[in-house]
């Protein structure tokens, strides 16, 4: 055998949980990797596979032996090793002992610190296949599961029950007991089409083996990517375009090892019902994958993924065209059932739904979202109508949790409430914000389009977060029960990128006025802005914006986050300018004489008192360029202002280069300092650039 050799471990398991599919084969992988490293058997990166049936793990060039290792341990000083008369002590014959040989064998270490007793020796490394067994067991142990079960007689546990296990180093199948079960070089194939075993000749062949013979797509993303051009295909193949949703299509590849796209269809009747109802029946319940017709509208088909390549496709097509048909029907008597009690009549059932036992119930949420939303449309700028519109919206957008329809699909929250709404009457804005008043649902997600649902959904999420923090449960550490991070970071996002022009500090004191249970909440206010504004920083990170931009910004204290992003994205593109880092240190260092200055400053700069044609240049490049800066921050470009601003670069260097700011004339002393409390103010509009790391 070479001195290295690639390594495969295969699990097979009954059927594992698909949602989990992807997350256990990458900790399998991790956890292997991190093993071999710690049986010092070098850092690797393994390829990972993982079907419903099974988790794999590539390691390619792993040692076949662990290296020789010296190895020293200090003893005791020499001092405590032996008596006056040079005899060993009970320290040194302890040590000795422990180190497996007589005293004479011991060697002597000095240092400029003293003179020990010190073992050396050589420990000879233990070979790869005598430590496989150890190895793959502490892996398996690593891997987070949620819930761990039993079978059989045995006191093992994992995920899923193990059928066999496949361990196999360069040519060599290893045989140990693991998990219950002897393991080997070879592996199955796929339950129906190849459920005989497959002999494995080298750990490199593992995946092409299955896929060649086995009808086995062993590689998770590859399967994915097969989903995805046969259910497109299929959609092309009836005239239509296959709506593919990620997760349905992460979902999909884990319930499959050799997926096969079935076309089906529906009743035309069915499409009568909403897009998100038929949608969620087919994503939802079944898993299947809708179809769309070239304006967008929905067909009655829809493209499922089978198991399995079978001599007769009509009758997997037709199974499940049978399947989906009572769960439309169900869906049908739904909506029609549903539409007999319109939202407003629902409204008083609300009392009955607890929304937080401290909180009162979803009915009293409602109450204090609508007055929320009517306070954000007013701060908007909007009209007295749409403020009626929005708290309106306010008041029926939790109604649809006590349908039947919302009852059967959770997700549908809100969509079905503007469903609702529309059936009911109610005026389209207000239907329409009902229907938005969830969004942005995840990351990713669109914001509300209408400015009502914007106005409705950032009511909806400040309530939530005032109302947590009121009652002591803001998030700690990593613990997040009511996902207020994600809250806060949706409010931000409808805010900064539906350039709202609120005051997030009022907005926040309006909300807490609305929890009248609670008598002192001016600080909960503060704790509230500071955890949302630390969300604002993590989305300014993601986007690639530096952290000293951030509180370059922070540091002026906007309270509007859509101002705040104007200013944070004027400061990040000032910064790559060349004058950047001259006028950043110069702001410091003006800062700095501010402070410092004993004498109270002038408000105006006094043109007659300069001495020196530094003094000149720059009080008439700044008197030039203050009242166009000033009409651009009026504006809130904050950007053109910048970058008018660092005009000034060369009259700031040639003014600390020529002009003695601390002068001994009072007078031309508190002049000059006039003139650089000028030109900070005028950058201070926008962000304090002294913190600025250029």
């Amino acid at each position: 055998m070479s001195e290295t050799a690639d390594l495969l471990v295969e699990i097979g398991t009954e059927e594992l949980p698909p949602k989990t599919l992807r997350e256990l084969s990458e900790s399998f992988g991790e956890a292997l990797c991190d093993r071999l490293e710690a049986k010092i058997l070098g850092a690797h990166q393994g390829t990972v596979y993982a079907t419903p049936r099974r988790l794999a793990v590539l390691v390619p060039e792993v040692p076949t032996n662990q290296p020789d290792r010296d190895i020293e341990r200090r003893g005791p000083a020499l001092d405590a090793a032996f008596d006056a008369e040079g005899n060993p002590t009970k320290a040194a014959e302890g040590f000795a002992r422990s180190c497996g040989v007589e005293i004479d064998h011991l060697d002597r270490y000095e240092t400029a610190d003293g003179r020990w007793l010190l073992f050396r020796s050589t420990a000879v490394g233990e070979s790869t296949l005598s430590l496989l067994p150890a190895i793959v067991e502490e892996a398996l142990a690593r891997i987070p599961i949620a819930r761990r079960m039993r079978w059989s007689n045995l006191d093992v546990e994992f995920v899923r029950p193990v059928h066999w296990i496949t361990l196999l180093y360069g040519s060599d199948s290893v045989e140990v007991d693991i998990m219950g079960v002897r393991s080997g070089g070879n592996t199955y194939g796929h339950r129906f089409h190849h459920p005989q075993s497959v002999a494995l000749s080298e750990p490199s062949e593992y995946a092409k083996t299955l896929y060649g013979g086995a009808h086995v797509i062993a590689e998770f993303a590859a399967r994915k990517e097969v989903i995805r051009a046969q259910v497109e295909e299929a959609a092309e193949s009836i005239g239509g375009h296959a709506v593919i949703d990620d997760a349905l299509l992460e979902e999909n590849a884990a319930l499959v090892e050799w997926p096969v796209a079935v076309t089906g269809s529906f009743d035309v009747l069915y499409l009568a019902l909403p897009d998100c109802v038929l949608t969620a029946t087919m994503q939802g319940h079944q898993r299947y994958f809708p179809i769309t017709g070239d304006d967008g509208a929905l067909m009655p088909h829809f493209v499922a993924i089978s198991n399995i390549e079978s001599s007769n496709p009509d009758t997997v097509r037709q199974g499940n065209e049978r399947v989906i048909r009572p769960r439309l029907a169900d869906a049908t008597f739904f909506f029609e059932a549903d539409q007999k009690k319109p939202l407003e009549e629902r409204r008083k059932s609300l009392k009955d739904v607890v929304y937080q036992e401290k909180l009162g119930s979803v009915y009293d949420k409602s109450e204090r979202v609508s007055h929320l939303a009517g306070i954000v449309t007013i701060a908007m700028g909007h009209s007295p109508d749409e403020v009626k519109l929005a708290r309106r919206a306010g008041t029926l957008f939790k109604c649809d949790l006590l349908t039947d329809m919302v009852g059967e699909f959770p997700e549908l929250q809100g969509a079905m409430g503007r469903e609702y709404a529309l059936a009911g009457g109610e005026d389209i804005p207000v239907a329409i914000a009902i229907g938005e008043s969830y969004m942005p649902r995840f990351a990713g997600d669109t914001i509300p389009s209408s400015s009502i649902g914007r106005a409705l959904s950032v009511a909806d999420r400040l309530d939530t977060l005032m109302g947590i923090f009121l009652i002591g449960h803001a998030p700690t550490g990593d613990k997040d029960p009511f996902a207020l991070r994600r809250t806060a970071l949706g409010a931000l996002r409808i805010m900064i990128e539906g350039e709202l022009p609120l005051d997030l500090h009022k907005l926040l004191k309006s909300t807490a006025d609305g929890f009248a249970q609670f008598s002192d909440s001016a600080g909960i206010v503060d704790e509230v802005m500071e955890f949302i504004l630390e969300r604002l920083k993590g989305y300014f990170i993601d986007q690639g914006v530096p952290i000293d931009v951030f509180q370059a910004v922070q540091a002026r204290e906007p309270r509007e986050p859509y101002d705040f992003a104007k200013r944070v994205h004027a400061v990040d593109a000032f910064r790559k300018l060349p004058e950047a880092a001259s006028l950043a240190a110069a702001n410091k260092r003006i800062q700095n004489i501010l402070k410092q200055a004993a004498d109270a400053v002038p408000a105006k700069v006094d043109d007659s008192l300069f001495a020196e044609d530094a003094e000149w240049n720059l009080a008439a490049k700044t008197l030039g360029l203050s009242p166009r800066v000033r009409e651009l921050l009026k504006m809130r470009d904050y950007t053109t202002a910048m970058t008018s601003l660092a005009g000034l670069r060369e009259g700031v260097d040639d003014f600390f280069e020529n002009v003695k700011v601390m002068d001994d004339d009072e007078r031309l002393r508190k002049n000059r300092l006039a003139l650089l409390q000028s030109i900070s103010n005028l950058f201070l509009e926008t962000a304090d650039i002294s913190k600025l790391q250029t």
